[in-house]
């Protein structure tokens, strides 16, 4: 018998210790950073919290996804399932609400970021209509 599980908002402080622990157990695809800091989710969710969602059962943080919209653009982070639950929809489930509150705000185009060690996730996003833009080059910078 599957637990139910619940999609809500991302509450911080509260929910951030089970969340960084899901993303620090994520076997591949998902890498922490600088930006992972308590520090930096608190400016994360003071822009869109409505956009930072996880998937409770049980009580237990057992998937979460970020997304971003700067008003022109969204962008999706960190979709990660803890390993027990994958293979019952609830990355689905995360994603789609996630995309629809996309919508809901205006947004007409987001992108998502799929690391080199995680490039079998491709057939996923694809089978859910995002399509690999092989005609840009992604760069970085640090600004600190």
């Amino acid at each position: 018998m599957h637990l139910p599980v619940q999609i809500r908002e991302f509450r911080f402080p509260s929910d951030y210790e089970q969340v960084f622990e899901l993303w620090r157990g994520i076997e591949k695809g998902v890498h922490i950073g600088r930006s992972d800091t308590l520090a930096e989710i608190r400016k994360k969710i003071t822009r869109d919290p409505d956009l930072f969602l996880v998937a409770e059962s049980d009580g237990n943080i057992i998937g979460a996804v970020m997304g971003g919209f700067d008003g022109r653009r969204g962008l999706i982070y960190h979709l990660a399932v803890a390993t027990s639950f994958r293979g019952r929809g609830i990355g689905s489930n995360l994603m789609d609400e996630v995309e629809s509150r996309l919508r809901a705000k205006g947004c007409l185009k987001s992108y998502l970021l799929v690391t080199l060690d995680n490039i079998e996730v491709a057939d996923y996003y694809i089978q859910r209509g995002w399509q690999h833009m092989d005609q840009v080059h992604l760069y970085g910078k640090e600004l600190q």
